[in-house]
């Protein structure tokens, strides 16, 4: 995995004004699934992929070697982003920041929302959140920098036809 240091509260923030999108239909979220895949399959990783549009699930992929529980993790990691408008991870990172957790101090179930790495939002420019990309089978760093990975990815491409 990733011996990088985690990254600061400012470095997320930076990474989520950074990875805008102009435009996210159906297949954009299949051409992100597959990159993802691409990307876990290129190095072994064994990790669920998921990619929503609201509440509509557009693309999930489980590789070999994970379980229904990824898809729990992914289903508590998606809820947080939903609630916060942000990535699960910075959502934690600000708990850690403020000297706590998320699990003391959010108030909210933890069966049901979790905040560790792996789920992204997925934002469009000029209209805000409107979607979610998450990875589960990594420590929850590297299932973070993976989903990152694939939105610059994703983004540098011309097809995705980034936001300016």
């Amino acid at each position: 995995m990733t011996a990088r240091p985690a990254p600061t509260t400012p470095e997320l923030e930076e990474q989520e004004r950074r990875l805008r999108l102009s435009r996210f239909d159906n297949d954009d979220a299949w051409r992100l699934g597959c990159l993802l895949v691409g990307l876990a399959r290129e190095r072994g990783h064994a990790v669920t992929v998921d990619v929503r549009r609201g509440e509509q699930q557009l693309f999930h992929c489980a590789l070999p070697g994970t379980s229904a529980d990824n898809d729990a993790w992914i289903d508590r990691k998606t809820r947080v982003v939903r609630r916060y408008g942000a990535s699960s991870y910075l959502v934690g990172q600000r708990f850690r920041d403020g000297g706590s957790s998320f699990e003391e101090k959010s108030r909210l179930d933890p069966d049901r929302f979790a905040a560790h790495g792996g789920a992204f939002p997925l934002h469009v420019a000029g209209v805000g959140v409107v979607g979610t990309v998450a990875v589960s089978g990594l420590p929850q760093l590297d299932d973070h920098l993976l989903v990152v990975e694939g939105l610059e990815r994703f983004l540098a491409d011309p097809e995705a036809r980034q936001a300016g």
